[in-house]
């Protein structure tokens, strides 16, 4: 699927003049005021809103094909842009117009003995490439979120939501269009051919960083080929841990949300871990909420055998995928661990690193965990569902990264910028 434009000049050519427009944006981005910034998100958000019908109705063309081939209900409940989907999506935008700009600000100032005064000031990172799958509010999210640091943007979206992207590209033009600001600023790959990925990695001279969310494949592929960072949103295989001093209440409660909640996004819970300590009592209990709420449920021996003769055929044997396994449905593997050094290695052997919690009334063994897990969000007596970035108070977030460097967890404004050192001296040379 490609727009007619598309089919004039080859694919390589194509996309390498997309990013040789981007680049010239971010430049001129990098010398705009934030208030012009704002402007731009502003005109973006009212030309969603007169596009509307337009933009639902080639959201419902996206929604009818997905089904027509068979793709699961969650994600298909991703790719809608009902009338909540897309206030939400418009009311974002106006929350991060709301939120300070990031840029120029001074993050650290230090004066050297020989009197140069060396500031550390908060810039735009330049050229960012998006790829990523499904769920369109994320092309809306991702563009503001660049914009707002200052960079420009580059969206390859996925073969889904292709109409629906379109139509949101289109009315993000127009807004930038209409508030003076680089119509390359953000920008779509209109094509859902699987070379683009490929081709769009190969562009170091323009693009300075990839993010690429979605499937494995797709991280993958983008590993494979890129020539520039990258920052990943790999795939959430998330963890409860239910301590021996659990409050059972307060477990069940967690565990239903961080399962059931909106299970087809990446910081539900896959899988739930519980210690031994907990496991004669809990288990039957936490078996028969899930199944009340129609989770299917996979369990270890020992879950098996705890689960009661009234319950134990309700729990299907797990395999060994099953703990690696991102479901994104109602679905979740149970097991039964020693300790919480059990559980932690059961995270470190199986999990993404994305967000695990624990669930126990004692502070220590809490403390103990948050010392051990090395997850990018860990969470006591909480849900993982926060683990997102409105819920943390970025306003919203371009996604969950899962790696080390520059970024990790949500990647809000200040994650999307770089910094740069400006040194002011009253003549010093170097002896």
């Amino acid at each position: 699927m490609k727009t007619e434009a598309w089919t004039s000049v080859n694919l390589k050519e194509s996309i390498e003049n997309l990013c040789k427009a981007a680049r010239q944006a971010a430049r001129a981005l990098a010398r705009t005021d934030a208030a012009h910034i704002d402007a731009g998100l502003e005109a973006i958000a009212q030309e969603l809103e007169k596009r509307k019908t337009f933009i639902q109705e080639e959201n419902a063309r996206d929604v009818e094909a997905a089904e027509a081939k068979g793709t699961p209900k969650s994600t298909v409940d991703r790719l809608r842009l009902n009338d909540k989907a897309f206030a939400q999506m418009v009311l974002g935008i106006r929350q991060i117009i709301a939120l300070p700009s990031p840029l120029g600000a001074v993050l650290s100032e230090r004066i050297r003995p020989n009197g140069l005064v060396i500031r550390k000031k908060r810039v735009p990172l330049g050229v960012i490439g998006f790829i990523y799958e499904s769920r369109p509010n994320v092309t809306i999210d991702a563009a503001v979120l660049c914009l707002k640091a200052g960079n420009a943007t580059i969206l390859r979206g996925g073969s889904d939501a292709f109409r629906s992207n379109m139509a949101l590209a289109a009315a993000i033009k127009e807004g930038l269009h209409h508030a003076g600001l680089p119509e390359a600023a953000i920008q779509l790959v209109e094509t859902t051919e699987r070379e683009a990925v490929p081709v769009l990695c190969r562009q170091s001279d323009y693009v300075d960083l990839l993010i690429p969310r979605g499937g494995e494949s797709l991280i993958r592929t983008v590993m494979e080929h890129a020539r520039m960072p990258v920052i990943k949103h790999y795939h959430g295989v998330c963890h409860i841990y239910v301590h021996a001093a659990a409050d059972f209440d307060l477990a069940e409660r967690i565990v239903i949300n961080a399962k059931c909640q909106k299970p087809g996004v990446c910081n539900s819970a896959e899988t739930l871990l519980i210690d031994e300590g907990a496991a004669k009592e809990f288990v039957p209990r936490i078996v028969k909420a899930l199944r009340d709420h129609n989770v299917e449920v996979r369990g270890d021996e020992r879950t098996v055998e705890l689960a009661g003769a009234a319950l134990r055929a309700e729990v299907i044997p797990t395999t060994e995928a099953d703990w690696t396994t991102e479901y994104l449905d109602l679905i979740i593997s149970v097991r039964v661990v020693p300790s919480l050094e059990a559980a932690v290695a059961h995270m470190d052997k199986y999990g993404s690193h994305h967000s695990d919690a624990i669930v126990t009334t004692d502070e220590a063994a809490a403390n103990r965990f948050f010392e051990l897990a090395d997850s990018s969000a860990l969470y006591w007596n909480a849900s993982t569902r926060f683990t997102d970035g409105f819920e943390f108070g970025f306003g919203a977030e371009i996604g969950i990264s899962t790696d080390k460097i520059h970024a990790r967890g949500p990647m809000g404004l200040e994650e999307l910028t770089s910094y740069k050192y400006v040194v002011t001296g009253t003549g010093q040379i170097r002896s």
